[in-house]
């Protein structure tokens, strides 16, 4: 038996160690499923919109990439557990409009809220945006947004909205509605998201709802809820019979907007690859359909024009966003 020289037997085993990593670093992505971690419940506009994503991308890395919805604490729950993940791609994260214009503060959101880029996660790449739908139940008996601004007047105070959550997007459209229409209503938060709302909008316990339309189209199809007004840039191809709200307040627009993002420190090199498979699975026209049908909008970015994005909202939102701080940390009247 041949008995190798100590220093001779390390450097064996350190270019056998070498070996074994530069082979884990070339081994293709992804070579097993990928989670995607989504902080709202089924059936959002976030969850739909996710869920077509990953049935693409499943197709694309001939991996299962799996949607895993945590819902709960304004969205603290999903980007607590996406953030604390491996940073090895396996592992990614869905951000939504809301939590990058969390209030600060509000009841069961973490302190660290809203989340910022690239301080808490690494950009990949841009899934869709989802002018906000506003809809009310039929037994409130308005058509319009005006007649509902006159129905509010009438009665301040007295009318509910229901939301996927405090501080989240929704929640902050609707402040802003108030804000500019002069206006005071209930909020009535819905963890479960807008599903969960619909038995009491359905028996006009809850009188007004706002999503994006992938999330409440069911209920729109079926006669729940009817739509009154869309916060885009103009009427929407599909949607061309619901006004605007810019029509009534002018220059209001609102959306929700989702990215997908990866912790910190995952390597560059899986960044773009995930970018580049990203903007492949979305190049799709029968998905720009189907998502155009849901009234939502694909948009191609790099990680750099993802951050750039994100930073620009929480700019056109932070005031919003204080102001409903300021409003919660006030006492009941």
């Amino acid at each position: 038996m041949v008995k190798w020289p100590a220093t001779i037997a390390l450097g064996v085993i350190a270019l056998g160690i070498a070996g074994s990593d530069t082979q884990a670093q070339t081994e293709p992505y992804p070579n097993k499923p990928v989670r995607i971690i989504v902080d709202s419940a089924p059936g959002s506009a976030t969850d739909v919109a996710a869920r077509l994503m990953a049935e693409r991308l499943s197709r694309v890395w001939n991996q299962q990439a799996i949607v895993d919805n945590r819902p709960g604490a304004g969205g603290s729950i999903a980007a607590r557990a996406a953030s604390q993940a491996e940073p090895d791609g396996y592992t990614l994260y869905v951000g939504a409009a809301s939590v990058f214009t969390a209030v600060k503060g509000a009841p069961g959101v973490a302190p660290n809220f809203p989340i910022e880029l690239p301080r808490d996660f690494t950009s990949i790449g841009f899934m869709t945006q989802q002018p906000m739908y506003i809809a009310v139940a039929p037994s409130l008996g308005v058509s319009t947004l005006p007649e509902l601004i006159a129905r509010a007047k009438q009665k301040p105070g007295e009318l509910s909205y229901a939301t996927t959550g405090r501080g989240r997007i929704t929640h902050l459209t609707m402040e802003l509605l108030q804000s500019r229409a002069g206006i005071k209503l209930q909020m009535i938060p819905y963890s479960g998201g807008p599903h969960a709302a619909m038995g009491d909008l359905a028996t006009g316990r809850v009188q007004i709802v706002v999503e994006g339309y992938s999330g409440l189209a069911g209920a729109v199809t079926s006669g729940t809820i009817k739509g009154i007004a869309i916060a885009a840039h103009e009427r929407l191809p599909g949607h061309n019979y619901l006004p605007t709200v810019a029509e009534t307040l002018p220059g209001f627009l609102a959306g929700g907007w989702n990215v997908l993002l990866a912790p910190i420190g995952t390597p560059d090199a899986i960044i773009r690859k995930a970018n580049a498979d990203l903007r492949k699975a979305l190049d799709d026209a029968a998905l720009r359909d189907r998502l155009a049908s849901l009234g939502s909008y694909l948009r191609d970015m790099t990680p750099e024009e993802v951050t750039a994005f994100s930073q620009e909202q929480q700019r056109t939102w932070r005031p919003v966003a204080e102001m409903v701080a300021k409003q919660m940390a006030e006492p009941s009247k």
